[in-house]
C-alpha cells in the first residue's frame, strides 16, 4: 500500500502531519537511503525503509488516546529548548512517541488530548470541524449584560473578531465572577483575550471539555485513557 510520506509519518506517531511536512522540507527524512524533501513523495508502507534523523520509524502497533488535565506551569509541547516542563514529560514511561492535540497556554489548566495518532490530530485541528471547547474562567469583576452579549456576538481581540460563542455567568464570588465560555476557534490565548476585550481580566482559566470529551474529576496532572466510545467519537469526527 502506498501513501504520502507525511501521512505515513503521522500514522507512525512521529508528529502531526503538518509537523511531518516541516521535517521533510528540512531534509531530515530519508527513504531507502535517499533524502526526501518533496511533500508529494509516496512510500510503500510494507517494504520501504523510512528514517528520521537516521533513526527508523514504523507504524505504531498500539494507538494511544489519553485525556490529561494539564497542570498550570507546564507547556503544551513535546519538548522545549528552554528546559521547561512539558506535558509529554508526564508520559516519560511510554515507549510510544506521544504528542498533544492543540494547545493550552502556560498558566491555563484543563483538558488536553494526548495521542500518537496523527490522523486524529488532523481531524480535531482542521478548521472545518468547528469542535466546541468549553472553558471555565474566574475573572475580575462581574460582566454586565452588554458585555456578555458582546462575548456571544464576537469581540475584537486585536486585529481579529471572534466568531459567535456561548457565554454565561455561573457564579459571582465577591468582587469576581466565574464564567462559562464555549468557543470553536483556537486562536492563541483566545479566551483570555476575549475577556480582556470586555475589560475583565482572567485570574484563572480551565478547559473542561473538547467536543463530547470531558475532563470529569481528573485533578491537575492526572490522566486517563479515553473510553472506546470517546475514541470512536474522535475517529468519526
Amino acid at each position: 500500500m502506498e501513501e504520502r510520506l507525511q501521512k505515513y509519518m503521522a500514522s507512525c506517531g512521529v508528529a502531526s502531519r503538518r509537523k511531518c511536512e516541516k521535517l521533510i522540507e528540512e531534509g531530515r527524512v530519508s527513504v531507502n537511503g535517499v533524502t526526501i524533501t518533496e511533500l508529494g513523495f509516496k512510500v510503500n508502507c510494507n517494504t520501504d525503509s523510512v528514517l528520521l534523523d537516521g533513526n527508523p520509524i514504523k507504524l505504531e502497533e498500539r494507538k494511544i488516546y489519553i485525556a490529561l488535565n494539564k497542570p498550570k506551569g507546564c507547556i503544551t509541547a513535546a519538548s522545549d529548548n528552554r528546559g521547561r516542563k512539558t506535558v509529554i514529560d508526564i508520559f516519560s514511561d511510554f515507549k510510544e512517541r506521544l504528542f498533544p492535540v492543540g494547545r493550552l497556554d502556560y498558566e491555563t489548566s484543563g483538558l488536553l488530548i494526548i495521542t500518537n495518532d496523527g490522523e486524529v490530530f488532523n481531524k480535531i485541528m482542521h478548521p472545518k470541524q468547528n469542535i466546541n471547547k468549553t472553558y471555565i474562567a474566574l475573572v475580575e469583576g462581574v460582566p454586565n449584560e452588554n458585555e456578555i452579549l458582546a462575548l456571544k456576538k464576537g469581540v475584537d481581540i486585536g486585529g481579529y473578531v471572534t466568531s459567535p460563542s456561548e457565554a454565561s455567568i455561573i457564579k459571582v464570588e465577591g468582587k469576581n465572577s466565574i464564567l462559562k465560555i464555549i468557543i470553536h476557534e483556537g486562536k492563541k490565548r483566545q479566551v483570555r483575550r476575549m475577556c480582556r476585550a470586555i475589560h475583565h481580566h482572567v485570574i484563572e482559566l480551565k478547559r473542561v471539555s473538547i467536543g463530547n470529551i470531558t475532563i470529569g474529576d481528573l485533578e491537575e496532572g492526572e490522566w486517563r485513557y479515553l473510553s472506546k466510545e470517546e475514541i470512536n467519537y474522535l475517529i468519526n469526527i
